[in-house]
């Protein structure tokens, strides 16, 4: 092992980044890792790289205990150089670094620290296993491509918080630990020490204590708030998570909008683009019927419903059910499919959704021309698009009206997966997934409700302190599928970014949203109680929204995980390969908790 150095009174002058030809001659030093190292006999090079950038090192032969020491180093050496810079020949010049022009002429060298094999190279990570990557994050994080998106991250959530400072709003934490509220995902409990059989909660949004903001007169809220949550997770979903929370007394829709679309420009600012605004707003009916989903991507073509077009003969002859939807799926630019590559889109289409696919409408054309030629009018396709049919099979039985429209969005739904899965799959031909092609949009007035089919009740789609449309409050326990929310989605080229609503400011109306929810005035009571009196002190209107910060980074990295722009996430099984965590504890700690534990069967 070589002799280590300590830092002692030495000053870093400059980062590896900064030098340029109008340095030279300068006495500097510098500290950082050895990035590469290159001897040439007389010469020894080092790349000496930190978090700005990379400076070329020359040690020659002026000094044999230098060269000597300088042999010794290895790549990912902690090393401080002391030296003179020097402008680089013309032909020696290294256009693909901002400091390819200079080099430093080392003087001096400490070693601060050596460094063991690294269980991947640094600047190859493309074959290494991800979990390897967890396991040694403070090494993955070396690398430029990690730097970058940790940098992205920083200055992302530092414009969004001086946008939101500079409108009026104040950033105010609220509490880590807090009691257990268990809607949507299961919440991550925490026992008490001094409450024996008791437990706090994990937050999985600010939601209640933000609303409390907005009676305590605070006017404008936000916070970069840490949420937990304890559910399967996926590439876009982590156990703990940071969200952009926010919430305004009296506030439209509209302002709302506002103030998300500002801070989203700050932020897409601060990556290196410009947005323009106003985003456009589609209903949530609107984004069935048209993309068969509540996130639509608007880079690919809208779809149409085309039933019109056929005679009820030519439905008859395609069994299809002439009152469920006929929609019509176009992708650009795709060119002519093969018979095989026809054949494979059929297994695209959600078997479950009791719709079948009509294999291209050039095919159909044969049997059908005048049907066809009226959706060619309709639709408009350009040469080389890809144009597919989506209808329902025929029913046994006339359903409900309820029953109906569930149905028809199914169709509806159907053909939006199989848009999207056909332009995934051929995504090289039509070149519509640009990643710099930014369509944001506003998605609207959602059901208010969700129908649990296991539990047979109706839940908050959205969450129990969401407003619904005054004009459906007639219809919240006559007729629950009706009602309509006042919530919205800011969504992203697929990507749902955010979800807000206008909240419940009275007692009276919370009360009846809870009691159709099925809860009990004793459930009520015992579950927010003191929610309830806090809305019977003068509370405000008030309305927000939260966002997910890891999601808007991810988008503007480029990447395709949520890991890619956290610096310390969980794995998909909710495990953390550098800390090692979870992990058992002792006996003692749980006997202070009062917790006993037992083996899964």
């Amino acid at each position: 092992m070589a002799k280590l150095d300590f830092l002692g009174d030495l000053k870093r002058t400059h980062k590896c980044g900064d030098l340029r030809a109008s340095d030279a001659n300068q006495n500097v030093v510098l500290m950082g890792w050895v990035n590469r190292r290159r001897d040439l006999g007389g010469l020894i090079f080092i790349d000496l790289r930190d978090r700005t950038g990379i400076t070329q090192i020359v040690f020659d032969n002026s000094s044999a205990d230098l060269q000597t020491k300088a042999g010794d180093l290895r790549s990912e050496y902690c090393i401080a150089v002391i030296g003179k810079v020097k402008q680089r020949e013309p032909n020696t010049i290294n256009k693909n670094l901002p400091t390819g022009e200079i080099e430093v002429v080392a003087q001096e060298l400490r070693l601060f620290n050596d460094s063991k094999a690294l269980p991947f190279s640094l600047s190859d990570t493309g074959s290494v296993n991800e979990e390897v990557r967890l396991k040694y994050r403070y090494l993955d994080l070396r690398r430029p491509e990690m730097q970058a998106n940790v940098e992205m991250r920083h200055k992302v959530t530092l414009a969004i918080r001086n946008y939101l400072s500079s409108i009026g709003f104040m950033e105010i934490e609220t509490p880590i630990m807090t009691r257990s509220t268990p809607e949507g995902a299961r919440d991550y409990l925490v026992p008490s020490r001094v409450h024996p059989g008791e437990f706090y909660a994990l937050p999985q949004s600010p939601q209640i204590f933000k609303q409390i903001l907005m009676i305590s007169n605070c006017e404008r809220y936000f916070q970069i708030a840490r949420c937990f949550r304890d559910e399967d997770l996926r590439a876009d979903r982590q156990p703990e998570f940071t969200q952009i929370d926010l919430e305004m007394t009296f506030p439209r829709q509209e302002d709302v909008f506002a103030v998300v679309e500002g801070f989203l420009a700050a932020a897409w600012a601060a990556a290196g683009h410009k947005l323009q605004g106003p985003f456009p707003k589609m209903s949530y009916d609107q984004a069935i019927q048209q993309y068969g989903i509540d996130k639509p991507d608007l880079r690919l073509p809208a779809m149409t419903e085309v039933k019109e077009a056929f005679t009820p003969e030519n439905l008859h002859t395609l069994a299809i059910d002439p009152e469920l939807p006929v929609v019509c799926v176009r992708i650009p630019k795709i060119g002519e499919l093969s018979r095989k590559e026809r054949d494979d889109l059929k297994p695209l289409l959600n078997a479950k959704s009791g719709a079948k696919m009509f294999e291209d409408f050039k095919r159909l054309e044969k049997s059908f021309p005048e049907a066809v030629a009226k959706i060619r009018e309709k639709v408009k396709p350009e040469d080389g698009d890809l144009l597919v049919g989506v209808a329902g099979l025929p029913r046994t039985e006339k359903p409900s009206e309820s029953k109906a429209r569930q149905q028809a969005y199914a169709i509806f739904g159907a053909a939006g997966q199989l848009r999207l899965a056909i332009a995934q799959k051929y995504a090289d031909r039509h070149g519509c997934f640009k990643k710099d092609d930014f369509r944001f949009l506003w998605v609207t007035d959602f059901p208010f409700f969700e129908w649990d089919e296991n539990e047979k009740r109706w839940n908050a789609a959205h969450h129990p302190f969401t407003s619904c449309h005054e004009r459906d409050m007639d219809k919240l326990e006559t007729d629950p599928a009706a009602v309509r929310a006042l919530a919205y989605d800011v969504v992203l080229n697929g990507v749902e970014l955010g979800s807000g609503s206008i909240r419940i400011h009275r007692q009276d109306v919370q009360s009846i949203i809870f009691k159709s929810l099925g809860m009990s005035p004793e459930e009520q009571q015992q579950r927010f109680g003191f929610f309830l009196e806090a809305l019977q002190y003068g509370t405000p209107p008030h309305g927000g929204i939260a966002l997910g910060l890891d999601r808007i980074v991810m988008i503007l990295a480029g990447a395709t995980s949520l890991r890619e722009v956290i610096p310390f996430p969980k794995t998909a099984a909710a495990t953390d390969m550098m800390m090692d965590a979870p992990t058992p504890v002792s006996d003692r700690q749980l006997k202070e908790l009062n917790i006993a534990t037992r083996k899964r069967e």
